[in-house]
């Protein structure tokens, strides 16, 4: 059986990308084909594998500026020549799912979300972009163009896999689409219980405006208490200038780093509304109990008063008096982290497995999978 890969782009390393390594450690001989690769950025992991990039790789500004050939990129997924696999797993948080397969083709399309820049954070992307006026009314054009383009390539998957309850609903919403819920892979076997606690809260990831990392930094700021943050990104440079003393900065950090920073923090932060929450199982893995905002895929991982507790508005006001009332205390590591091994990445390997080998045989029997209406499968896994 011959097996394609597809992701929208490698030009960082999040958990998008964790899937793929998965993805790609199960289908070993597997092309994967994306937009463009930045090897700079992108993880290393991906530099001995079999990387087919578009057009876009090739054009003045492609790799480094991607971003603005955004109006080409329905044109560049359609133009990947994928006529001669029998089974093509996409892993789409945008436009990968938009790829166009032969009808003897079993295309399984692994959900991220859809794209939210069209979707559920329309508004919010262009109001966020260095843009006014002509410019500004340009972009809401071009996002109407792209939206139609959205819809009618969200059909063209057999089958859907969502990573969280709140990605299979927004799916179902916007694009009538049924799927099955399969959480991503966290590297849990890299966390312990470390003996001994520090006096300091960790948070990070992608420093982007959506991830709401302002937050936790101005609760912080009137805290008085340590914070460290690490990642980097967009956002980083403002919230330096926003951070008092006590918050530390502490940049792109190995996993073997971020193992010791999550094991010896008094608790994660987690700001923002996310489609699942890797850094947020990784930190219960490490026995850690987290602080989130009660919205999203923190929803479906911390328990309350178990693993973590939550605080209801996404302010700065919200987070602080959550920390100033919770106990730290009461928190036992071990159960923790026993929670977080569920998300483990055998457990998401076996999990795609199996469905991989329903679908062909529902596929090679001739069933019509993943429909609008009565068509596909429809539930949790």
């Amino acid at each position: 059986m011959k097996v394609a890969l597809v992701h929208e782009h490698l030009a960082q390393d999040g958990g998008a990308e964790q899937v793929l390594k998965v993805f790609q450690a199960m289908f070993p001989d597997a092309p994967t084909f994306v937009l463009v690769h930045d090897r700079d950025r992108a993880s290393q992991a991906f530099r001995g594998r079999d990387i087919r990039t578009s057009f876009i790789q090739q054009l003045p500004g492609g790799v480094s500026h991607y971003r603005w050939f955004l109006p080409f990129m329905p044109t560049a997924v359609e133009r990947f020549d994928l006529s001669g696999y029998d089974l093509v797993l996409s892993s789409s948080s945008a436009l990968a799912k938009g790829v166009i397969t032969r009808p003897e083709t079993l295309h399984i399309s692994y959900c991220h979300s859809p794209t939210r820049y069209l979707w559920s954070d329309s508004n919010r992307y262009v109001d966020e972009l260095a843009y006014a006026g002509a410019m500004k009314f340009f972009i809401h054009f071009l996002l109407t163009r792209l939206r139609v383009w959205d819809q009618a390539a969200a059909q063209r998957p057999d089958f859907y896999i969502a990573n969280s309850q709140t990605v299979q609903q927004r799916i179902t919403k916007y694009y009538r689409r049924e799927s099955v819920v399969i959480p991503p892979p966290v590297e849990t076997d890299i966390f312990h219980i470390a003996p001994k606690i520090g006096n300091y809260y960790v948070t990070g990831g992608r420093l982007v405006a959506y991830k709401r990392f302002d937050v936790a930094v101005q609760a912080f700021n009137h805290l008085g208490l340590p914070l460290k943050i690490f990642g980097d990104g967009p956002e980083e440079e403002r919230l330096w200038d926003m951070a008092k003393p006590n918050i530390e900065f502490v940049g792109r950090i190995s996993d073997e780093e971020k193992a010791k920073l999550f094991q010896e923090a008094v608790a994660f932060i987690n700001p923002q509304e996310e489609d699942f929450g890797i850094t947020t199982v990784e930190a219960m893995a490490a026995g850690r109990p987290v602080i989130a905002l009660n919205a999203g895929g923190a929803r479906e991982i911390v328990v309350p008063n178990q693993t973590g507790i939550f605080f209801d508005e996404q302010s700065w006001e919200a987070l602080a008096d959550t920390i100033i009332r919770w106990h730290p205390e009461s928190f036992h590591p071990q159960q923790i982290r026993e929670h977080a091994l569920q998300f483990r990445t055998e457990a998401f390997r076996e999990k795609i497995q199996q469905t991989i080998d329903q679908q062909l045989t529902a596929y090679r029997s001739g069933l019509t999978l993943g429909g609008a209406s009565s068509k596909g499968t429809h539930g949790t896994s």
